[in-house]
């Protein structure tokens, strides 16, 4: 059951340094909820592998009921900036990199395959340290309250 008044103007900041996810309508804060990070959580993810939580602007692209982690909510992770740099420093090739922005500007699922790295999900599964590949982890009750508030499209903000 879902007792969170619908959102006109939804979208989440999740502060890493205080391990802080904010749901907010506009300017009001709705919700807000204890995270945990990336196995390596200081500093913007770069590439695949490196147990980091990218940081910067993304919207949620997919709502998965059926995650192994309780509930997901996918991150248009790598975004616009993550791509340009990645094309710089001869991370991903030209045909990603176009695939990437293309993706970013339908609001669908960027690739997720690429040496930048990818599926990184707001997700359940608990907040026993800083314990994902690169994701945020809420507990299960946590993750359902904000599942059932928001909507594909959301935009997220990830600061350090």
């Amino acid at each position: 059951m879902n007792e969170t008044p619908a959102l006109r103007e939804p979208r989440i900041v999740i502060s890493k340094s205080a391990r802080r996810l904010e749901l907010f309508d506009g300017r009001q804060l709705v919700m807000e909820f204890a995270v945990s990070l990336g196995s390596t959580p200081e500093g913007d993810k770069t590439v695949e592998g490196d147990g980091r939580t990218p940081e910067g602007e993304f919207y949620i692209f997919t709502k998965n009921e059926k995650s192994k982690f309780h509930l997901s909510l996918g991150l248009s992770y790598p975004n616009r900036e993550d791509a340009e740099r990645g094309l710089a420093n001869g991370i991903i090739s030209e045909g990603e990199h176009a695939a990437t922005l293309a993706a970013i500007d339908r609001g669908a699922m960027p690739p997720q395959g690429t040496a930048l790295g990818g599926e990184i999900y707001i997700h359940g599964g608990g907040r026993d340290g800083d314990w994902t590949d690169g994701c945020i982890a809420m507990e299960d009750p946590q993750i359902r309250k904000l599942f059932d508030a928001v909507e594909k499209g959301t935009r997220v903000t990830v600061k350090p």
